[in-house]
């Protein structure tokens, strides 16, 4: 009898326990839906607001109305989710199909105790208890899968925040070329915005590439190698070797995928089309790409079409003043010609000029239709049969 009013005790200690918690989980929702633009101590959001006070955002409450779906919860793509619960992203969309593993304790996100787990259902977990105010939606496949692609299509299409709407954005996080080919042709068919974003095989640069469809080139107008001559890149796995991971590395390039994400979310700064960064030197190379007129993707052709066929806005630009000649008299006709203007390139976007300090691992085969050679000339000049007959019995 005695253990039986013990454990009654103890039953009732419980529901206290738990009844106090959800208080507590209720007080601190509240306080979240209070967020204002006001910077107080008592504002969880206060730094970021100071934002809007200082006029780099004009409204940083539209944060909340923004929806972001990112492929991948890897060594980038579990930073990227955490930079973007802490600054109070309306909804978070996860889609990964990878376990955590002891050899994921090299990034900045997973703990040993998540080992076993799936990366989004650990990752939705540690996001909730940051930021319960976030919507946070996982999605545990193989996007490269017929059967999973279609639903993958169909998420990033329905996933805004106002439902049947589209996300926001799309972050691809991923460590595969088949991947992010899949998400390509996803974002091409829908005219889906998205950022790639990498991280190099050795670990010492990374970079992200922002893609508009029809504005900017997409992943298969300059495809890597191995994409342009269909290989299948299970072939190139090399036994007992594995890529590098450093998590300086990846938070660098999730600070930039985030930064940029925020820019183009909010309307502030510049979005970087394409930005590099080589750690052995501290380097940031930036460059444009544009589309390829040949791309394989009817997608992205029937977007490049939709995007040259909108009116364009011309730049007004203000003339310089006059101020003169700099000398009176220039007897030997001398200009002096700036060597900073970039120059006209008629190279295809399959091979545009890259930056300085990237480079191309192959120049792509030139198509039959874009060799605009004629026949005649290629022929060389005509020969009459009957002299060429001669020709032949006289040797």
């Amino acid at each position: 009898m005695a253990a039986l009013d013990e454990l009654r005790a103890r039953l009732n200690d419980l529901q206290e326990e738990l009844q106090k918690h959800k208080t507590n989980a209720k007080t601190f929702r509240e306080r979240i839906d209070k967020m204002t633009a006001e910077v107080v101590d008592s504002n969880p959001y206060s730094r970021l607001m100071a934002l809007q006070r200082m006029g780099i955002v004009k409204e940083y409450e539209r944060i909340r109305d923004k929806s972001v779906a990112v492929v991948g919860v890897g060594g980038v793509g579990s930073v990227t989710a955490d930079m973007l619960t802490r600054c109070g992203i309306g909804k978070l969309i996860l889609f990964d199909y990878d376990k955590v593993e002891l050899a994921n304790m090299n990034r900045l996100f997973f703990t040993p105790d998540q080992a076993g787990l799936s990366k989004v259902e650990a990752a939705a977990k540690t996001l909730t208890f940051i930021n319960p105010d976030v919507s946070i939606e996982t999605h545990n496949y193989n996007i490269t899968t017929v059967e999973s692609f279609d639903k993958f299509l169909n998420t990033i299409q329905t996933g805004g925040v106002l439902p049947n709407t589209p996300v926001d954005l799309v972050l691809s996080c991923v460590d595969n070329f088949e991947a992010r080919m899949a998400i390509n042709t996803a974002c091409n068919e829908l005219g889906l915005n998205w950022f790639e974003s990498g991280v190099s095989e050795n670990a010492v640069s990374g970079h992200i590439q922002f893609i508009r469809p029809g504005d900017t080139a997409c992943f298969a107008c300059a495809p890597p190698l191995v994409v342009a001559e269909n290989i299948d890149e299970k072939t190139l796995k090399r036994e007992g070797v594995c890529a590098a991971s450093l998590p300086t590395t990846m938070g660098i390039t999730a600070g930039m995928l985030v930064q940029n994400t925020l820019k183009y979310l909010l309307g502030f700064g510049e979005v970087s089309d394409y930005l590099g960064y080589n750690a052995m030197n501290d380097f940031f190379p930036k460059m444009t790409l544009k589309p390829n007129t040949q791309c394989d993707d009817r997608h992205c052709q029937e977007r490049q079409k939709e995007f040259n066929a909108k009116p364009k806005v011309e730049e007004v630009q203000e003339e310089a003043a006059d101020e003169g000649p700099l000398h009176e008299t220039n007897d030997w006709g001398i200009e002096l010609v700036s060597d900073s203007a970039p120059e006209e390139s008629t190279v295809a976007a399959s091979s545009s000029t890259v930056a300085a300090g990237l480079k191309l691992a192959y120049e792509a085969p030139v198509k039959d239709d874009e060799l605009n050679v004629a026949p005649s000339a290629a022929a060389g000049p005509e020969v009459d049969l009957d002299d060429l007959m001669a020709q032949m019995k006289s040797m």
